[in-house]
């Protein structure tokens, strides 16, 4: 196997991954320029730098130097940064392959398969997380899981009270819920992150995304 043919393995399988399986499901165009920048240029560099003696050090540089990055303005959700190291993943094992294998091939079809399986809606689909802001003052635990599960229709499974506030009447609450089958929730907004949208009586929740708080009745 020679090693271009490992080099347009390589750009298939982020095709694929990209189009066929992140952006049906998650719609972020400028995760999709990212993860084809990130794969080419790693896969670029990787490639000329892979039979220097700099090699086995060079993957380890790299992962670790881009792994590190942060998008300062918009800040990636778990899922993302799984698809941003799967897209890395692929530049190095197909870069600083110096003698295509057979192997380099399988771990290739491996990294995809598992994002497409990992990452499917009917895997967990269900269980959504919501950081809620709910404007009373809630100290015992019992009384506020009956109030979320009231408000967002669903089964709570885990709460962190990670403000209470008296004076203002607010306690600031990480939820994590289950969707009870047959109801709608905000996670089905936008396959990119999960939302929660305010009931027909309760007009003063907004919707929020989960790393904002979100006023609640």
């Amino acid at each position: 196997m020679s090693a271009y043919l490992l080099y347009a393995l390589d750009l298939a399988a982020v095709l694929t991954l990209t189009f066929g399986v992140y952006w049906p499901r998650h719609r972020r165009r400028d995760l999709v320029v990212a993860f084809l920048g990130i794969n080419v240029g790693v896969l670029a560099v990787a490639a000329l730098l892979a039979g220097s003696a700099v090699s086995a050090g060079l993957g380890l540089g790299l992962f670790g130097v881009l792994s590190i990055i942060r998008l300062r303005s918009d800040e990636l959700a778990q899922h993302e940064i799984a698809y941003y190291f799967a897209v890395l993943a692929l530049g190095l094992v197909a870069g600083l392959s110096t003698t295509p294998s057979v192997l380099a091939v399988v771990f290739m079809v491996l990294i995809v398969a598992t994002m497409a399986i990992v990452d499917h809606p009917a895997l967990l689909g269900s269980h959504r997380r919501q950081l809620i802001m709910v404007d009373r003052a809630i100290a015992d635990e019992p009384t506020l899981r009956a109030h979320l599960e009231e408000m967002l229709g669903a089964d709570v499974t885990a709460l962190t009270v990670q403000r209470l506030d008296t004076v203002a009447d607010t306690t600031l609450v990480d939820v994590r819920y289950r969707v009870r089958p047959g109801r709608r929730s905000a996670g089905h907004l936008a396959p990119s992150a999960d939302r929660l949208t305010a009931p027909a009586e309760e007009p003063a929740l907004a919707a929020r995304t989960a790393e904002a708080p979100v006023m609640a009745r």
